[in-house]
């Protein structure tokens, strides 16, 4: 099934935002660190900068982890509604910068952390609605443990994108096939 453009996106948010804490450390450890990632995933609305808003964003991280961890649609939906409610969604539509008319979750005032929030979590209630849990995986390499969501049309993406892992394993596999045929 395809999924719009919002959900694809606020799940690709989502999946990077767990990655932030990784096998290499931390990368919200400082502010910078912050700054960083929403450099990269821009988000619209307030961003105050402060210690409060990083250490919400930290704890955030640990919440949408868990979806990579479900048992079942029931689970997912349990996580998925708590976080909506914890984020105090409040959906309008919004037509801004160079998007056309798109769904917002939370007010442009509400805390950043409550925003990413309701952003993930409305991406995880399509996967819910439409039994694509299977989507959410772990990176397929032996020695990475980041996430990723899998929105391949024919389901096959097995690395993350947060390194080369992809094609260290490509590349372990080109060199065994190698020396069998040597």
């Amino acid at each position: 099934m395809p999924f719009t453009h919002d959900t694809e996106v606020a799940l690709a948010e989502a999946a990077a935002l767990v990655n932030t804490l990784g096998d290499d450390g931390d990368s919200l450890e400082t502010r910078a660190g912050l700054d960083a990632f929403l450099a990269r995933y821009p988000f619209s609305g307030r961003v105050t900068g402060d210690a409060e808003e990083l250490r919400t964003v930290r704890r955030l991280r640990e919440r949408l982890r868990a979806f990579w961890a479900v048992a079942d649609r029931d689970e997912a939906a349990a996580l998925v509604n708590a976080l909506l409610a914890d984020c105090a969604t409040s959906p309008y539509l919004s037509k801004h910068d160079h998007y056309d008319w798109h769904l917002h979750v939370t007010h442009p005032d509400a805390p950043l952390g409550m925003r990413i929030g309701a952003e993930a979590a409305m991406g995880f209630l399509d996967l819910v609605r439409s039994d694509d849990l299977d989507r959410l995986r772990t990176c397929a390499a032996e020695d990475c443990s980041d996430v990723l969501v899998d929105l391949s049309r024919n389901h096959s993406k097995r690395y993350c994108d947060t390194g080369n892992c992809a094609n260290r394993a490509h590349v372990a596999a080109y060199r065994a096939r190698k020396r069998t045929s040597a």
